[in-house]
């Protein structure tokens, strides 16, 4: 009897050894709520994911994606303590006052130390992952006499202009921001009355309006100035170039954040693996996007982050959420009057 209880207790810890290993080999999922473009065959998201998986066996990445970085904030603080993200990848800095506000987003654990921005980046929540500057687009096979600077933009009648809504597009916004950087208070009413008299078109999003300007719709269209890089890498043509302007530009920077309460050794690599080097290749050519480390990712994307850092930029962390809504206040009573 004793040999017998000996044996199942031997054969119960064995079972308990077996159990225990099977359930830490089983794979930890990780939930990262993004934006569409990123998961797309064609996007940055599906690259990411094989190569994260491919180093932490242990982890796996489920994308639960939306149509815009707006509609994320949404949806994770309507969620609150119920969303299933563990990870928000694709909110911008234009929204991240907002986000802090929410008290949704946890701190991270990632080297901030490497980090190579425009900008000094001190925020250990919000972490960037690329960024790039807004910049109207032309095509030099079309326009010969392109503006020197945002005001002579907003000047000429010439020139045809495409540019995104503020109110449901982050590249929107960007122009709102850089309007009321150039201009003051008193006279940017006054510039976007100038401004409508020769835009084609103010599109809800990005591809549309980037779409009807390579239909020959518009002479510039706003986009960022990294929009050429993907032209020449991915159609062997350099006939697009980001107009430079004189007064500086505006910067987007996108951003990915923790979930408070959902702590997660594959969370936390993953924070961390976005700023790896093979990552920021990947994310430099997909997102075509500037990198946010000084180590090599592509050769094309790191020379013209090298120009980038050299640029004088607004300071896009000065821009407070209140401001900006009166912003875009102002840019919508001026088309309607």
């Amino acid at each position: 009897m004793k040999k017998q209880k000996i044996l199942t207790a031997l054969s119960l810890g064995l079972f308990s050894t077996l159990l225990s290993t099977s359930v830490l080999a089983e794979p930890q999922t990780i939930n990262v709520y993004t934006y569409d473009s990123f998961t797309a065959d064609w996007g940055a998201g599906p690259k990411v994911k094989n190569l994260f998986e491919t180093q932490y066996s242990q982890c796996k990445v489920n994308y639960v994606s939306f149509d815009s970085s707006g509609t994320l904030l949404n949806r994770v603080r309507l969620e609150g303590k119920k969303t299933k993200a563990d990870i928000v990848l694709g909110l911008d800095n234009y929204v991240l006052e907002e986000a802090k506000k929410s008290g949704v987003f946890a701190s991270n654990k990632v080297d901030l130390a490497k980090l190579d921005l425009p900008i000094t980046w001190k925020d250990q929540t919000f972490l960037p992952y690329d960024f790039g500057e807004y910049a109207f687009i032309y095509d030099k096979t079309k326009l010969a006499n392109p503006p020197k600077s945002l005001k002579e933009l907003v000047d000429r009648e010439d020139l045809r202009v495409i540019y995104q809504d503020p109110r449901t597009s982050s590249v929107g916004r960007g122009l709102v921001v850089w309007l009321n950087q150039v201009y003051p208070q008193n006279e940017i009413e006054n510039a976007w009355k100038k401004l409508a008299k020769h835009t084609v078109t103010v599109g809800k999003g990005w591809s549309a309006t980037y779409g009807a300007f390579l239909k020959g719709e518009s002479d510039l269209v706003l986009s960022y100035n990294t929009s050429p890089l993907y032209h020449l890498l991915n159609e062997q043509k350099d006939q697009y170039v980001a107009a430079n302007l004189a007064e500086g530009g505006v910067l987007q920077i996108e951003l990915a954040a923790r979930v408070v309460g959902h702590n997660s050794i594959c969370a936390d690599q993953f924070m961390q693996f976005l700023i790896e080097p093979a990552v920021q290749s990947v994310l430099a050519q997909n997102n075509v996007m500037l990198p946010v480390i000084s180590a090599a990712t592509e050769p094309h994307f790191d020379a013209l982050k090298a120009e980038q850092m050299k640029k004088r930029v607004f300071d896009p962390m000065q821009v407070n959420d209140k401001d900006l809504k009166n912003w875009v206040k102002i840019w919508q009573s001026s088309l309607s009057h």
